[in-house]
């Protein structure tokens, strides 16, 4: 009797914690159940605010692009314009000028027939003075030049002249004559001077080679071209190397 009744004393403390057991198991279940619908709640609400970010990204990149195309095409509309402006600036310029030209040549125009009138003659008789007046500019510069020829082969005649009467006779050249080497042979001592007939540089004329105020040389010109002499270095007078660019000036100049 006494093992039955402790049987059931164990059985109802065996039910008692089981129902307390399950009290509790309840208790957590239903808390777990409770924090995840919480947890549902917060990841739908994340999740929404998650897409409406995406949504609101993608159309704020929408707008950047559209933004970014807008102001490309706008810098091109602006480049365009200021290439049009620059180019009507330029040509307004060019308007400017040829006008200011044009406005010049018509107030010459008019102070020459202005000129015309004043002389009374007429316009026939303008032109054929003008001619005559060309021509007879044209007469005196071929005597100019005649002349000047005249005088280089009248300089050379008396230099000729003078060396056959003067043994030491020394030929003057002119005193503005001024020359440059364009060119040295050290093995034959002879330099090629940028002076000739053009210059009146003459035969057996002298000159004194220097570099930076100092002589260098002394040459004799040998033979005489239109814009070129060649002359050989004095023997005794070279007191240095001569070289390209040095100044030659006329050692006895004309007086």
């Amino acid at each position: 009797m006494i093992i039955r009744i402790g049987l059931i004393v164990a059985l109802v403390a065996a039910l008692a914690v089981g129902v307390l057991n399950f009290v509790e198991v309840k208790k957590k279940i239903e808390t777990l159940i409770t924090e995840r619908n919480d947890w549902h709640g917060k990841y739908d609400a994340k999740l929404a605010e998650l897409n409406t970010t995406r949504e609101t990204l993608a159309k704020t990149e929408a707008d950047l692009k559209q933004t970014k195309e807008t102001l490309e095409a706008t810098q091109t509309q602006r480049d365009k314009a200021v290439a049009e402006a620059a180019a009507q600036s330029k040509r307004a310029g060019e308007l400017a000028e040829k006008l200011a030209k044009t406005t010049a040549e018509r107030d010459e125009a008019r102070q020459e027939l202005a000129a015309y009138r004043a002389t009374g003659r007429t316009p026939e008789q303008v032109l054929t003075l003008d001619r005559l007046l060309k021509e007879a500019q044209e007469a005196v510069e071929v005597a100019n030049a005649e002349k000047r020829i005249l005088q280089r082969e009248l300089d050379k005649k008396s230099a000729e002249l003078a060396k056959i009467l003067e043994p030491d006779y020394k030929v003057r050249l002119p005193a503005n004559l001024k020359g440059r080497v364009l060119a040295v042979d050290p093995k034959w001592e002879f330099v090629v001077l940028d002076i000739g007939e053009n210059q009146n540089a003459l035969v057996d004329g002298e000159l004194l080679v220097n570099r930076n105020g100092k002589l260098v040389a002394k040459v004799r010109i040998q033979s005489v071209q239109k814009d070129r002499c060649i002359a050989n270095i004095v023997p005794g007078w070279k007191l240095g190397e001569v070289i390209e660019g040095d100044l030659a000036i006329p050692a006895y100049p004309q007086s």
